[in-house]
């Protein structure tokens, strides 16, 4: 777990996917492709580690107005690539206070259902679809040896996220290994997640703003279900997804495979 979750100063839930197995016995290679939370307050530090990692792709799925309130630091040489998952904020995480309290304060469960309508939107999009089409591209032209593409979004659990089932269910990853994979987010991001929640329960006692904005900083089982479902109600499976919604042909499957497994 210590070389899955990158040690960085100013950046959470950086993770490495390097080192699952696939169904066949195969394994992603390391350094060549990671997941993360915003990249808008590294250090330098944390700028030459990315660098030495070896990071040429920075992939951003935020929305315009997340990326103009908070720009990505791009590793050097890096190449940046905005792919907004959603043409606006769906995920809340540009609200202001004020409007955290007036959306979650009636109800404890808004935050949980908010998120379940985030990824009911994710999977039916066609603006959504489009992003996760050219991040496959991306992830095609990622084909040099020691290079690494990084993909993100602000809180990277749930555009991140599923940009992660999509790629591990790609490359053959068992299912159990992708849903541990995307709850990981929830100790990765721990001590992210606490410091918030302490700083809003300083200006807030409303327990239903506190467990709505729970449900929004950490990812559930229940999301991760409710994108499958919306999956299967559409095409039957999750493989079907990537090759009729994400148009994804068997060469440029066989194509992954050469350049993420060993």
């Amino acid at each position: 777990m210590t070389h899955r979750i990158l040690p960085l100063e100013k950046g959470h839930n950086f993770r490495e996917l390097g080192g699952y197995q696939t169904k066949d016995g195969r394994t992603l290679k390391w350094h060549k492709v990671l997941r993360s939370a915003s990249l808008a307050h590294l250090t330098p530090h944390d700028l030459a580690y990315l660098t030495d990692y070896g990071v040429r792709y920075d992939v951003d799925f935020r929305s315009p107005e997340e990326t103009a309130k908070s720009p990505d630091k791009v590793p050097a040489n890096a190449i940046y690539e905005s792919l907004p998952v959603f043409k606006i904020d769906e995920t809340a995480s540009t609200a202001s206070e004020a409007d955290l309290f007036k959306t979650f304060s009636a109800d404890p469960k808004s935050g949980h259902e908010h998120m379940i309508q985030v990824y009911v939107d994710l999977i039916n999009q066609d603006h959504s679809k489009q992003a996760y089409r050219q991040f496959f591209d991306l992830l095609l032209a990622n084909d040099k040896e020691d290079q690494s593409l990084l993909f993100h979004c602000t809180a990277g659990k749930d555009r991140t996220g599923m940009g992660a089932v999509f790629l591990l269910s790609a490359l053959s990853v068992p299912e159990e290994t992708i849903r541990t994979d995307y709850l990981l987010t929830n100790q990765a991001s721990a001590a992210f997640v606490t410091q918030s929640l302490a700083k809003l329960q300083q200006k807030t006692q409303n327990q239903s703003v506190f467990q709505s904005y729970q449900s929004l900083l950490t990812v559930h089982q229940d999301y991760l279900d409710t994108a499958k479902q919306a999956i299967e109600s559409e095409n039957g499976s999750l493989q079907d997804y990537l090759s009729h919604d994400l148009q994804l042909s068997q060469h440029d499957l066989a194509d992954l495979r050469k350049i993420y497994l060993a």
